[in-house]
């Protein structure tokens, strides 16, 4: 029997699928070339001062040696370099002093030392093979006008777009959800990949505010992976779910096992008695002008043909004459999904590649279909899938940055 909870404007009813899943021979993610890098990198992380020191001395004695063929030019395009690789180690340094952003400074100047470090090897080869041993001036320039579009980058990803935080708005009409009475403000919220409660989330509250949804939906990953096992994380997560209300219930999803470890995540939700986390579970609203609304909540293991059995399995326990929204951390299913009767996918896991360039897009998505689903709106055989760009950033050694792709939550106007 489904268990059932009443209020004085609603009545929900759950319906549970979870004998249906089994369990993985394998992490997909963790076993992924992606994650196996993040884990080799963030070796650095335990590296003092001086062992990052010689790192990058390493670096600048590489860039002086490319560059040696052009004389006295050398050591410019070495000193170079180095300039710009000590001022991106200052504005790690300074990330969280200024309650910005979190975790260790050596994966993350790695990250940014790379490209450097490539652009001024390219460079100086280029040069070389161009024979412009007399008149270095011009790679000279342009290595500096490559150093300082770099740091510009680096700038403008670490210190400001990570806390444009946006409210995007979308409509959705159901057949399902006939009448004339107002629409139901749903607001999606995913990725929020807590360090610390910083300046973002204070903003995301007043977003959630402004919004004045009746139902909130969470979509996975609420822990940075630097901090998955961090009591102060985990603490200022809670302190975060406990501030979101809406009339209609907050209903949340697990996401992506190596951020939201089973044995750890749900225990978050203990005592908020305010959101109900959905794991293979439905969530029937019945609303009192006779509409009804189900929330499919699927947990996300990545292995895609037992996260689609326990779906199927989802859709068949949500009643035919209601509309049906699908709460999965990631949009992998979407080939799946748009088979079935789903109005709604909402999900988030690729944060719309974090780092996008123009035109191409994402440069990475950590999504098994790659590039085929990675940010926003798509539409397919009846059913609307919306891949949120998230709110946080992923931590280990991913880029603290963010590119050409601010955070975001989405309220829909479901009618």
């Amino acid at each position: 029997m489904p268990a059932k909870t009443a209020s004085p404007t609603i009545e929900k009813t759950f319906h549970s699928a979870a004998h249906v899943r089994r369990l993985p021979e394998r992490d997909v993610l963790e076993e992924g070339w992606l994650h196996q890098l993040f884990l080799i990198t963030h070796v650095l992380a335990a590296w003092p001062a001086w062992k990052l020191a010689l790192m990058v001395l390493g670096a600048t004695a590489l860039v002086w040696y490319v560059w040696l063929p052009l004389g006295p030019f050398s050591l410019t395009a070495a000193a170079i370099f180095l300039g710009f690789v000590l001022l991106d180690w200052a504005l790690l340094l300074n990330l969280p002093q200024a309650g910005l952003s979190y975790g260790p400074v050596g994966p993350q100047l790695l990250v940014m030392t790379t490209p450097r470090l490539v652009s001024a090897v390219l460079l100086g080869l280029v040069a070389r093979l161009a024979g412009w041993h007399g008149a270095a001036v011009v790679p000279i320039s342009g290595l500096s006008l490559i150093q300082m579009l770099g740091a510009a980058v680096y700038v403008w990803g670490a210190l400001v777009e990570p806390f444009r935080l946006t409210l995007t708005r979308r409509k959705l009409h159901s057949a399902y959800l006939k009448g004339a009475s107002p629409p139901i403000r749903l607001l999606h919220i995913s990725d929020l990949h807590i360090e610390r409660l910083t300046r973002r989330e204070a903003f995301l509250l007043e977003l959630v505010a402004e919004a004045k949804p009746d139902l909130i939906v969470i979509t996975g990953d609420y822990l940075n992976l630097s901090y998955v096992d961090d009591p102060l994380a985990r603490s200022e997560v809670r302190k975060l779910l406990a501030r979101l209300h809406a009339p209609l219930g907050v209903y949340a999803t697990l996401g992506s096992p190596p951020v939201d470890p089973r044995t750890t995540t749900p225990s978050l939700f203990e005592g908020l008695e305010h959101i109900r986390l959905l794991r293979d579970e439905v969530a029937v609203l019945n609303l009192p002008d006779g509409r009804r609304l189900s929330l499919l909540g699927l947990d996300c293991d990545h292995a895609l043909d037992i996260d689609a059995e326990v779906f199927r399995a989802l859709v068949d326990l949500a009643p035919a004459d209601s509309a049906r929204i699908l709460l999965y951390h990631s949009p992998e299913l979407m080939p799946l999904v748009q088979q079935y009767p789903v109005d709604l996918y909402l999900c988030g896991h690729t944060h719309g590649g974090q780092v996008r360039l123009p035109v191409f897009g994402a440069l990475l998505t950590s999504s098994a279909l790659g590039k085929r689903y990675e940010m926003g709106l798509y539409q397919e055989q009846g059913t609307t899938l919306y891949i949120s760009r998230g709110v946080g950033l992923e931590g280990l050694s991913a880029p603290r940055l963010r590119l050409l792709c601010p955070p975001e939550i989405i309220l829909w106007e479901l009618s």
